[in-house]
Formats: C-alpha cells, structure tokens, sequence
C-alpha cells in the first residue's frame, strides 16, 4: 500500500507546493486546511489537485485532527497563524496548541506515525549573532524605537562602532514576538514530544521563502509581493530603513526538497535545521531585481526613512547542518522573483490592495516614521 502523508495547510503556499511534489513521488496525501481569510480570500485555491483527499477543519479542533490523522503515515503541519495584529493569544491557540494536539493524539491513540515536521521559522533567530572589533560574539535582543525613531539602523557596539552580522546557526535562538516565540515553542514540542515518545520529529526554520502561489492579500507574505503588486501598478515600492538590511531569500522547490529529504532521511530525526538559500541580498537590491523582472528599472525604490516597528536588522542562516544531508539550494532569487511574477501576471482578477495594506499596518503603528 502507498505509504500516506498528511500536510496541515496543504492549500498555502509551502504545503501547496509540497502536496504537488508527494504527489509525483507516489504518495497519498490528504490535506487539511481551514482557508482562512484574507490568505485565502477567494476559497479553494484552483491549483489544489483533485488527487488530494482535502478535509476543511480547523487544526486546533480535537476530532478534526482525529480524522485527519486516521491513516497516516508521515505529516507536514505548516498551518499557522501569521500576522502583525497584536491578538497574542491567537498565535498559541492556533501554532502551539495545535502542535501539542497533533503529538498528545498521536500518543494516546499509540498512532503509528512514523514521522512529524514542523514548520518553524528564520523569525526564531531574531536579530541572530554579531561580531564586535575585538572579535567577540555579541546576542542583541532587539533595535530600540528610541533608535529607530532617530534614523540609526545598525547595531553599533559600545564606542558606536558597526558590529559584524555572523550567520546564524540553529543552535541560537531569541525569538522576539508572539510569532517566533510560538514557532519556537512548536520546535521545542516537536523535537521533545518527537524524542520522549519515540516519534521521529524534525523542525525546519525557513528563511524568507519566495514563489508562486504566495497570497496575493496576506501583509505578511512579504517582499516578493510588496515589490511584485507595487511595480505591476507602476509605482515606486516603499523600502524601510535604509534598504540595506540583509535578507537570505529561499526558492519554494528548494523548501520542498528539504521537506522530501528530512521526512525520508533518517538522519534528519530529533533536529532542527536552517532552510535558506545560502546567499545574503539588501532588500533594496532585492526590489531592483523585481524591478528588471517587471522592465520597470526606471522605478526607484522609495527610500522614505520609515521603518516597521519589530522588524530585525539582518537575517540570515547558516544552512551548513542541511548541507551536510545532501540537500543544497538550486535556485536563485532571480528564479524566484520570475516564478512569482508569472504567477501574477495569470491573475484575470488582481485587485489593487497594496495602498489597503500599508494603510492598515500604518494604522496598526507597526510602520512608522524615523524623526518623529
């Protein structure tokens, strides 16, 4: 019999994808999802295959997740609750509960699973590991809006000096809101539940992952988006800061064969690994590579000094413990940006949010003006 996996959020954007690949490879698949707005604005994405046994249920409902769970082999749970809204509890009711609920199921009813992956996320590093000149480690929690609110971008160690950003590895971990934090509780979960119970677990921190299929009306699906919706309506897309902080940015099929890899590679059990795509860019020139894709070079970024509230400075992982399974990205950025802009340029129905979007994360004070 084939061997049958589940993926929680298997109508987004990763699951989507990692559903299509199961598939080619010969597994069952059922996905579970809730489709919620606004990611899900339109209902059922079109690209779900008709192949794919789809339950539309909540992850946090005990005998939705029984039902789903009834058969399987191996689960995907990327269904998560992401936003900028300061409802804090949500996002434990929806990524922690649901998580202890996958493994406190699978334990009383001695489920054989034969293994678990959680989505966790870069967000979990928070503002990851610098150098100083004397050659010491420095651990930064956060950017004061103190320093923010005057312009200075940089962490500067204690004569004002610019510290040195080290990639971060997944033995670091400061997750600075209540985001990363219950990503990184649905890590902890994972790998100890996994561990004491005898189930295979493994915890995959993705980097700023870009693609088709990304939502169209989701304010935090990112640069890609912002960039894509702002040169397809021919204007200048806003860059926070400076434009000079650094971002790895990860192709989704490289994402999925990670996925493939942990989940059928036993070596991979009881860890958590970085999914990134090994190479650093400034977000300003990110937004210049969208630009070339659209022909649109003639647009300059906006460099308006604005910042968001909570955004970290730089973030990028070291990808050197997945690198040692075999598993390396493929695809550039420039892949990544031409894949998603096809993607839009589908679209029959594209409604002009961006100017909805930045209003309401200006209304919500999470963008804000330096010299204020």
């Amino acid at each position: 019999m084939m061997e049958k996996v589940l993926v929680t959020g298997g109508a987004g954007f990763i699951g989507s994808h990692t559903v299509d690949r199961l598939l080619k490879i010969g597994y069952e698949v059922r996905i579970l999802d809730n489709l919620q707005k606004p990611v899900h604005l339109k209902g059922k994405p079109s690209y779900i295959p008709g192949k794919a046994e789809f339950i539309l249920g909540d992850v946090r409902d005990r005998d939705t997740i029984e039902k789903a769970l009834d058969g399987i082999d191996y689960i995907f749970h990327f269904a998560a609750y992401q936003d900028y809204l300061p409802d804090f509890s949500t996002f434990f009711h929806v990524n922690s509960v649901s998580t202890a609920l996958i493994y406190e199921i699978a334990v009383a009813k001695k489920l054989p699973i034969k293994k678990i992956i959680v989505a966790s996320s870069q967000f979990v590093n928070g503002e990851g590991i610098y150098k100083n000149k004397e050659g010491s480690f420095v651990y930064p929690k956060r950017r004061s809006n103190e320093q923010l609110e005057k312009g200075r971008w940089n962490f500067t160690d204690k004569d004002g000096d610019p510290m040195e950003y080290i990639w971060t590895p997944e033995t670091y971990a400061c997750p600075p809101n209540q985001y990363a934090i219950s990503k990184y509780s649905q890590e902890l979960m994972a790998l100890n539940f996994g561990e004491r119970y005898n189930i295979p677990s493994v915890a995959l921190r993705y980097s700023i992952v870009q693609g088709s299929r990304q939502s169209f009306y989701n304010m935090y699906s990112g640069a890609c988006r912002i960039f894509s919706l702002s040169y397809f309506f021919d204007k200048a897309p806003t860059v926070y800061e400076d434009g000079m902080m650094m971002r790895d940015f990860v192709n989704v099929h490289d994402v999925v064969d990670a996925n493939i890899l942990v989940m059928q590679d036993e070596r991979a059990d009881y860890n958590a690994f970085n999914v990134g795509g090994g190479k650093a860019y400034t977000v300003k020139g990110f937004s210049e590579i969208v630009a070339k894709e659209f022909g649109k070079e003639s647009i300059a970024a906006n460099i308006s000094g604005e910042y968001r509230f909570g955004d970290t400075r730089n973030a990028c992982s070291d990808i050197t413990k997945l690198k040692s399974l075999g598993w390396s990205p493929l695809r550039t950025a420039e892949d990544s940006v031409k894949e998603y802009v096809d993607y839009l340029k589908a679209q029959t129905d594209i409604e002009d949010i961006l100017a909805y979007a930045e209003s309401t994360m200006k209304n919500l004070n999470v963008v804000r003006k330096a010299g204020n």
